[in-house]
């Protein structure tokens, strides 16, 4: 089952292009989203069939194209009950990226079909 199980990424692309966010710091954001919702739902059962073999996880990194629409997907997870952290990046309060728990790519690609891959 773990090779079934996908964690996708969003991160902000205009952290690189328009904020001029040095690359370092932009993926330095998708490690703490990562690190945040492994930790959040570390007991739950696709998080510890992911964890099971950590050398063929499976992540998929998309682009949003601003906080606008991270934060519009983060709200249709929610509504959904589709876990997930999104990250805000403190002290500036920055929403960055957001970082869903392992699920299996049937339950949640829908969510992410309108982005693209991180460039």
């Amino acid at each position: 089952m773990a090779s079934k199980l996908v964690q996708y990424v969003v991160v902000r692309g205009d952290l690189l292009r328009s904020m001029s966010w040095p690359t370092g710091a932009v993926i330095a954001q998708a490690c703490h989203a990562c690190s945040a919702v492994i930790w959040l739902f570390k007991d739950d059962p696709n998080t510890i069939e992911y964890a099971k073999d950590i050398d063929h996880m499976h992540k998929v990194v998309l682009e949003a194209k601003d906080e606008e629409q991270l934060n519009n997907i983060s709200m249709a997870l929610t509504a959904d009950n589709i876990d997930h952290k999104l990250w805000i990046e403190q002290p500036e309060n920055y929403v960055t990226c957001l970082a869903t728990k392992p699920y299996t790519k049937d339950q949640i690609q829908k969510y992410f079909k309108k982005l693209k891959l991180f460039k």
